[in-house]
């Protein structure tokens, strides 16, 4: 079941240890100085910390090769937080329970096992996962075309305030999993008291109305990253895709060619905020106009932007796909793509023109070509710069071997048995978004000593 699609019908992350002695020789022609002998001594005491920190860091390595591939995958999720950038579970609960979280037969499942489609608790805990950024998401309106008016947008307004209550309705119920967090350090914090970090999202700007002000109040609410579109373009920037009346994604035709230039403002409203960009969905302009302008008036975005669940276009031709030129900015500004785990983005062959959709190709839907997808950024441009953002409750269904949330620690092995170490399998689950999400908070923290809140031009209907 395709949840967004369900949805769209209903709707229309010592010097203590060294003891030298430094008694001078008191004769002799080969007696040195009192400043000789102190530089003497702290060459022998930086060689022996050298000598040290080789044989700890040697020590590690042969004790890590010693061990099973699935020990090792056991401390990397020990030490570091498995963090999926994108989870559709709110919108799950939209689309079947219609938010009902009290009632017996999403309790029980939830909590027991036996839930459809992707996630409950159970498998939470099989999965070892550290956290999810979860999506309050409500498609585009019907007919969103390029009408961009208040009128258009005011219903999803009042259901993503629906969903964000859902969210702390979740957190209220089960604090280990859903509690808000706010920033990267208290995200760390959560991780090491043994709570899932899980943070908030809007998937498409058409979610806030055209209106900065309601940005704000969703941060205010717990929104920590906003997707810049979802399959239509708004106000503010073009979108990848376009959904039609039957829920049918075509290409998109370009509209602002990137960003518009309220999209410009919005995103540096977005930096001081210190609210993740996200370019997941967003057109290949979008893209490059986000993280490095256009070399005139606009430099981008202040802070990194992510890509929340997208995947490797080199490997699937897919316009929801990041470009390999693409990806060498986002090496350039410190950036990340967390790799989507839709079929249709992990494995496709070419379209016969730029202007259609590729064509899915099943067999290559597997745990294997979702790792292929990592190590092709991994190898491209470093395992700085890659993460996992599964998009899992709001896809139809999952790649073989990636089958729900409980199958995390098999893509760890995979990566593992791929050649990939340790540090940056670590990397690749939770400590990358970490880092981009820390440089987001420092920037917002020097803009906010500096810069005034943008203000909407409102319009008074008297």
């Amino acid at each position: 079941m395709d949840v967004k699609r369900e949805l769209s019908k209903v709707h229309n992350t010592s010097r203590e240890n060294f003891h030298h002695s430094e008694s001078p020789q008191r004769s002799g022609p080969s007696r040195l100085s009192s400043s000789k002998r102190i530089i003497l001594a702290l060459l022998t005491t930086l060689g022996l910390l050298g000598w040290l920190l080789s044989a700890s860091s040697l020590s590690t390595i042969t004790c890590s090769r010693h061990l099973s591939i699935n020990q090792r995958v056991s401390t990397i999720l020990k030490e570091n937080p498995l963090i999926d950038g994108h989870n559709d579970f709110l919108v799950f609960i939209l689309t079947q329970y219609k938010n009902r979280i009290y009632d017996t037969q999403f309790k029980e499942k939830f909590e027991n096992g036996g839930l459809a489609q992707h996630v409950d608790i159970p498998r939470l805990e099989q999965g070892k996962q550290g956290g999810a950024f979860w999506s309050a998401f409500l498609p585009c309106p019907p007919g969103n075309g390029t009408d961009f008016s208040d009128e258009k947008y005011s219903q999803i307004v009042r259901l993503t305030l629906e969903q964000l209550d859902l969210y702390r309705r979740l957190g209220q119920r089960y604090p280990k999993y859903f509690t808000p967090t706010s920033d990267s350090a208290q995200a760390l914090k959560a991780f090491e008291e043994g709570r899932l970090i899980s943070p908030v999202i809007i998937e498409g700007l058409h979610q806030i109305g055209n209106s900065v002000a309601t940005l704000r109040l969703f941060h205010q609410l717990g929104v920590r990253y906003a997707t810049l579109t979802w399959n239509c373009h708004n106000k503010y920037a073009d979108a990848a895709l376009e959904t039609g009346e039957n829920f049918k994604a075509t290409v998109a035709k370009p509209y602002w060619h990137g960003l518009s230039p309220a999209g410009r403002d919005l995103v540096v409203e977005m930096n001081r905020l210190g609210m993740l960009v996200d370019l997941a969905h967003v057109s290949a302009d979008t893209m490059r106009d986000v993280l490095v302008g256009n070399g005139d008036t606009w430099n981008g975005s202040l802070a990194p932007p992510i890509f929340s669940h997208s995947s490797a276009f080199a490997i699937c031709p897919h316009p929801r796909n990041v470009p390999d030129d693409v990806l060498q900015l986002v090496k350039k500004r410190n950036s990340i793509v967390m790799i989507n785990f839709s079929p249709g983005f992990v494995s496709c062959l070419p379209p016969s023109s730029p202007s259609e959709l590729p064509e899915f190709y099943p067999p290559n839907s597997t745990l294997k070509h979702v790792v292929k997808h990592i190590m092709h950024i991994g190898e491209l441009i470093g395992y700085d710069h890659v993460g996992i953002g599964s998009d899992y409750d709001g896809i139809e269904s999952a790649p073989r071997g990636l089958e729900d949330v409980s199958k995390f620690p098999d893509l760890v092995a995979e990566l593992l048995r791929q050649g990939v170490s340790d540090g940056d399998a670590a990397k690749v689950v939770g400590r990358n978004i970490l880092r981009v999400w820390k440089e987001v908070d420092e920037v917002a923290a020097k803009l906010q000593k500096s810069m005034l809140p943008l203000e909407d031009h409102l319009k008074t209907p008297w």
